[in-house]
C-alpha cells in the first residue's frame, strides 16, 4: 500500500516537529541543562513519533477499506503487526 504525500501530510508536519524537538534534546544534553527539562521534551519527541505512526497506520488502514475489494482484501496480521511494532 502506498499513501500519497497529501494523505499523511499531518504526519510529515508532526515529524517535522519532532525532528526539531529532538534536535532541541540533544542540544540541551550538550549544554549539561538539568535532567527534568530533558526527560520531559524527550517524552514530547516520542509522544509525537508514535501519534504520526498511529495516523500513518489509520491512513493505510483506511485507504485498504475503502480501496476495491474493502474490508475482504484486508491483510490483519499484517495491520495487527504494524500496530503492535509501535507499542
Amino acid at each position: 500500500m502506498e499513501l500519497s504525500a497529501e494523505e499523511v501530510r499531518p504526519s510529515i508536519t508532526r515529524l517535522k516537529r519532532a525532528h526539531g524537538q529532538l534536535a532541541a534534546v540533544i542540544r540541551m544534553l550538550e549544554e549539561g541543562r538539568d535532567c527534568e527539562d530533558v526527560v520531559t521534551q524527550l517524552a514530547a519527541v516520542s509522544k509525537a513519533l508514535d501519534r504520526a505512526g498511529y495516523t500513518i497506520i489509520a491512513t493505510g488502514l483506511k485507504q485498504c477499506l475503502t480501496a476495491e475489494g474493502g474490508a475482504n482484501e484486508l491483510d490483519t496480521e499484517k495491520m495487527e503487526k504494524l500496530f503492535l511494532s509501535l507499542a
